[in-house]
């Protein structure tokens, strides 16, 4: 069995997986990683058939090291990485060795970064997952000094890879479709929603992220509503008329009216939005947000068919010196002396 050490911890570290689904019923939230699409992306990259648990870095990563070879695969938010003071691309796996000192620091962009070792994390399992979930207290944050259980590499000696990526992590436009409580909000309401530029609040975690704008959207419709089922995506109207984004440990049940759904596909963007990020919705039919649907398995041949093998830029290389880099090499002119 591999061990990675965390040497140090500079952001809330987590286990997570793509959590518990089926458990509403008890009261328990499906959690798991806050941008699930960083986690097939990071199967993709290390030949996996399904995604592998990971430790998610929100703000920040830390320093790492591991007790036997094995590959990772750095996903998500992009964040400052290097092995061995050399840097390494983000979007990519890349093998490590025990006696080598990974650190991944600060974000560049988006929320959320993401390390996966090869064989996955093994950390115990519960309700079939090992996702830690902060807000009920299934587990809790890393910190340094721990070792973490993983899987054995299944193929240390493959190729680094590279994954493109689409840009998520800037904000942008998210995709909604119509949910039980949409008739509620007036056509005049629902029409300067959507014609509304968002800004990412400053406050925000794994249950909810809220957003703020000049405008207020409120409906008449609001006051006595009963508690209804809800779940990540949607988009809650609380008093003051500004929406919060439900994210992977929300709550099961809410009072507040829901203007709409982010559908699945657009939520890794909504996760990997910053603060200041500016975000516009754009409303969907029931037949359009159907149609953009992809189960795991299909994104995870979709997110295989970007992946390349990694070219090492040479002025990157620190050791570049001791390779052979050139050989056979001749004067030119031994047919002629013969």
């Amino acid at each position: 069995m591999t061990a990675l050490t965390i040497r140090k911890a500079d952001g809330v570290l987590t286990v997570q997986d793509m959590g518990r689904p089926g458990h509403l019923a008890q009261g328990l939230s499906r959690g798991g990683a806050m941008d699930r699409l960083a986690l097939i992306e990071a199967a993709a990259l290390l030949g996996a058939k399904s995604p592998l648990a990971a430790i998610e870095m929100a703000g920040a990563g830390g320093q790492f090291s591991v007790s036997a070879p094995t590959r990772i695969a750095l996903t998500g938010a992009p964040m400052i990485a290097t092995l061995d003071g050399a840097p390494l691309r983000w979007h990519a796996s890349h093998l490590v060795l025990p006696e080598q000192d990974l650190r991944i620091g600060a974000l560049q962009a988006g929320v959320h970064g993401y390390l996966t070792p090869a064989g996955g994390l093994q950390t115990p399992a519960w309700l079939g997952s090992r996702a830690v979930h902060l807000t009920i207290g299934i587990g809790a944050a890393l910190t340094a000094g721990q070792t973490l259980p993983c899987g054995e590499d299944p193929a240390p000696e493959a190729p680094s890879r590279i994954i493109q990526t689409e840009a998520r992590f800037h904000g942008g436009a998210l995709r909604v479709m119509d949910g039980p409580q949409t008739a509620l909000f007036d056509d005049k309401v629902l029409e300067a929603f959507y014609a509304t530029e968002f800004i990412r609040g400053g406050r925000g975690n794994r249950q909810g992220i809220q957003l703020d704008a000049d405008a207020r959207f409120t409906t008449d419709h609001a006051a006595g509503l009963a508690s209804d089922m809800i779940g990540p995506g949607d988009l809650q109207m609380t008093g003051d008329g500004l929406p919060y984004v439900l994210m992977s440990e929300c709550q099961t049940m809410g009072g507040y009216p829901r203007v709409g759904q982010i559908i699945p596909a657009d939520l890794p963007r909504m996760a990997q939005a910053a603060p200041g990020a500016r975000l516009r919705f754009r409303r969907l039919t029931l037949e359009q947000a159907a149609s953009s649907y992809r189960d795991q398995a299909d994104l995870l041949r979709e997110a295989a068919g970007r992946c390349r093998n990694l070219i090492r830029d040479p002025a990157m290389i620190a050791d570049l010196l001791s390779y052979q880099l050139v050989g056979g090499v001749t004067a030119g002119r031994e047919l002629e002396d013969d």
